[in-house]
């Protein structure tokens, strides 16, 4: 045996399959499927509607510099705990076909990464959020409905 082959390297043990949670609804008349995949290095959300995925965006939780106000300060009314945390930035990587698109993805994107990082102050894994929806409005409505309907699905 040759002695100058290099071993394979030794990768950490991690849970497989990874843990995934579904949830469906009816969202402004539309069924909506949610889809959330926990793996190792990373945490995927998907929001389909008829089967569609039209834009992905990527919000890292390990922000080496936050605001010192968003993850120590509580929220003081309902309203405001609605709002996503100031300090995450969401990056559009695929889609995101116009401005009001993007920046809608974006907000989705940055309020279910709010939800996780609220739900363990301690995470750490990047959030990759998957969008799907049948129209991209700026409706309070349909948004909370949706953000809803991705909190029962964490």
């Amino acid at each position: 045996m040759d002695s100058n082959i290099p071993s394979p390297p030794v990768l950490p043990s991690a849970p497989y399959p990874a843990t995934t949670k579904q949830a469906a609804g009816h969202i402004d008349g539309v069924l909506t499927h949610i889809t959330s995949t926990s793996f190792s290095d990373k945490i995927m959300v998907t929001i389909t509607q008829d089967g569609r995925l039209a834009q992905w965006i990527h919000v890292p939780l390990d922000v080496s510099n936050p605001t010192a106000t968003d993850q120590y300060l509580p929220l003081t009314t309902s309203e405001d705990s609605l709002l996503p945390m100031t300090h995450l930035t969401p990056k559009t990587l695929l889609g995101g076909s116009n401005q009001e698109r993007e920046t809608l993805g974006q907000l989705y994107a940055a309020q279910i990464a709010s939800i996780i990082a609220a739900k363990d102050p301690h995470e750490k894994r990047s959030v990759t959020v998957g969008l799907g929806l049948n129209k991209f409005e700026a409706s309070r409505e349909v948004f909370y409905d949706t953000v809803d309907l991705v909190r029962r699905c964490l």
